[in-house]
């Protein structure tokens, strides 16, 4: 399969596994005002960089997330962005050590662009779910190096297509040059099929009392000439008013005689009053339909240019110049995913995808839920606050919006969970030392447990076949010896039990004999 290769990709393509693991700090929870709409609750925002944010989201939600939406900077040129992976390396300052703004020449920005993007994809790509949906808004500028990373780590077979979209009903105004009106959303599916759009009942009709319910009536003619399907290319008769029909001679009909007359036998075919008024039809009953349509590669009738102005609605003043409108958002949500998805969005921005997913819930009573992620200063003032109008309603007298209700915690980025000298890093606490063992360890989250359980404070987690056990104090050295064994009241005994300790005074027969495996504290705790 071909690759796409850059100046830095050498250094960045495995970066991911350098970020350092933070903990995730809570500041508060929200929740929307008695009253408002039942909607979910269990939501997060977090601020900081989605570098940093994306690698801490892994213990608790790798392999977890059902849908992926990330809106990312289109490196048009114009706008200046912050994202900087500084990794210590002369070629990598070289390229990103600063703020990429409208300056230096094409390869240099675009070099930067995928060096930026490219760890943020690999991370993305572990959060998803084995039957997740992907999505990801880009423009002209780096849609076709991004489908080629895309490929890269999704896999080629994941690719499903890209959804081409209108953004404005009237061209930029630049006569010597084209007037770019489209953006692309890239797809894809590590297994799940698009959901689909839902069929507009509303036309479905029955206007003669038909027992099977009401229908639609799709066209009787093909698309083959006479000449090549003579077959389907007969007179056919209403037999009732002996009215005759012939087929256009450039299309025929959709069957040959045989199957007209199991259509007609059937009472599947819709007559025109007479010959004059049109031609016979179909019927396609919505008994036998689908909930869901095939989604379409292209979208003409979307409002690309209605966001600024739903934002400024909201908040009172113009605060981004092309934010995504709700409807495209909730619109692409849809289609794609089922109503009970975990949703994130990395690139949060004004915090579209939550608005979006807020509506969703109320409209069809799903529980899809959200994650955003948003580096900028504003993911408090703005981001986390639109989600509160959102959910609490905004607005007054006729201008008035009602609240979606739900509510969300809001987290920022701590501090990592080791040292610079690789030591475990004691200010983070217990709990998220634990919490990350766990999770490295691969401990189900139904396997794992709280220090306040009967068998000891030191048990991590186990199955049917293991125990895990961190012996860890931030004040003292623990040693894993007899003493430490005996005061375990662990009842069967597992066939393997895995203790973590600052060293083992227990003999290696030992060990083996009783199923013990020791793993001493920091050195053998996965990075990753």
């Amino acid at each position: 399969m071909p690759t796409l290769t850059w100046v830095g990709k050498d250094k960045v393509v495995n970066h991911h596994h350098d970020v350092p693991f933070r903990v995730l700090n809570k500041q508060y929870t929200f929740e929307a005002d008695p009253g408002t709409r039942t909607n979910s609750t269990d939501n997060r925002i977090i601020h900081g960089d989605n570098l940093e944010a994306l690698k801490s989201l892994l213990p608790e939600f790798e392999g977890k997330v059902k849908c992926i939406y990330i809106d990312p900077p289109y490196n048009t040129g114009n706008e200046g962005w912050c994202y900087n992976d500084n990794v210590n390396d002369p070629k990598m300052q070289k390229w990103l050590g600063e703020v990429v703004g409208k300056e230096g020449e094409d390869l240099s920005r675009h070099d930067k662009w995928l060096c930026m993007m490219y760890p943020r994809l690999k991370l993305l790509h572990r959060l998803l779910a084995k039957d997740g949906i992907f999505l990801c808004s880009i423009d002209e500028n780096e849609y076709h190096r991004l489908k080629l990373v895309l490929d890269e780590i999704c896999g080629l077979n994941a690719y499903v297509g890209s959804i081409c979209w209108r953004t404005r009903n009237t061209d930029n105004r630049v006569k010597t040059r084209l007037s770019v009106d489209h953006e692309y959303v890239l797809v894809y599916s590590l297994g799940a099929p698009l959901v689909g759009r839902l069929i507009d009942r509303s036309d479905f009709k029955n206007p003669d009392n038909d027992p099977r319910g009401p229908y639609v009536t799709d066209p009787l003619t093909g698309k083959a000439t006479a000449e090549d399907r003579p077959n389907l290319h007969y007179v056919i008769e209403n037999p009732l008013t002996l009215d005759k029909f012939l087929p256009d001679p450039a299309r025929g009909w959709i069957t040959d005689f045989k199957g007209y007359r199991e259509l007609l036998l059937s009472d599947r075919i819709w007559w025109p009053v007479n010959a004059q008024n049109g031609n016979p039809r179909k019927k396609r009953f919505l008994s036998e339909t689908s909930d869901r349509m095939p989604l379409s590669s292209f979208w003409a009738d979307t409002k690309g240019q209605t966001g600024a102005d739903e934002l400024d609605n909201m908040l009172g003043k113009r605060l981004f110049a092309f934010p995504k409108a709700v409807d495209f958002i909730s619109r692409l949500l849809d289609v794609v995913c089922s109503s009970d998805a975990l949703i994130l969005d990395s690139f949060s921005g004004s915090g579209t995808t939550a608005h979006a997913v807020l509506k969703l819930n109320a409209q069809d009573g799903g529980h899809r839920r959200f994650i955003l992620v948003e580096r900028m200063d504003y993911a408090e003032t703005i981001t986390a606050e639109r989600v509160r109008r959102v959910m609490n309603g905004y607005g007054s007298e006729s201008k008035a919006v009602d609240g979606l209700g739900g509510g969300f915690d809001y987290y920022t980025i701590g501090e990592p969970l080791f040292t610079a000298d690789d030591l475990l890093n004691e200010s983070v606490g217990v709990d998220a030392i634990r919490g990350y063992v766990a999770y490295t360890e691969g401990i189900r989250p139904e396997d794992q447990v709280s220090q306040d359980n009967p068998v000891s404070p030191y048990l991590l987690g186990r199955n049917a076949d293991t125990a895990w056990f961190f012996y860890y104090e931030p004040d003292r050295p623990t040693a894993l010896n007899m003493e430490f064994l005996g005061g375990i009241q662990i009842g069967d005994k597992p066939g393997t039990t895995i203790i973590y300790a600052d060293r083992c005074l227990l003999s290696s027969d030992f060990m083996t004999k009783n199923g013990l495996i020791f793993k001493k504290i920091p050195r053998d705790i996965s990075r990753f």
